[in-house]
């Protein structure tokens, strides 16, 4: 039963992508549409990533000797200052690592 579950989920998961990047046209949408939709990635991004930075194991907001929080904050002013992507993410990387390790 569980198995049946989970094809389904996965076909229903493949159809809604799929058919939203072959059958959706941006070219016909309304504008207010286009921009609002335009929101969705830096609104889902921050939600994503909080919980990796700032929640312990148990789910607890962790400020305290959390090495995480020192890596992103070296990430963001190296992303701020150098507008790169890979450098952004081998600089907070780099930082999290030796935090850690030294």
């Amino acid at each position: 039963m569980i198995w049946y579950g989970i094809v389904i989920s996965g076909i229903l998961n493949f159809l809604t992508k799929f058919l939203s990047l072959t059958y959706f046209d941006t070219s016909k949408m309304n504008p207010f549409v286009k921009k609002i939709l335009s929101y969705v990635p830096s609104a889902v991004f921050p939600a994503i990533i909080f919980p990796g930075i700032f929640l312990d194991s148990n789910g607890l907001i962790d400020f305290e000797n959390n090495p995480k929080i020192y890596a992103s904050i070296i990430a963001v002013i190296i992303g701020v200052l150098s507008r790169n992507i890979l450098a952004t993410i081998f600089s907070g990387l780099a930082a999290y690592w030796l935090i850690i390790f030294v």
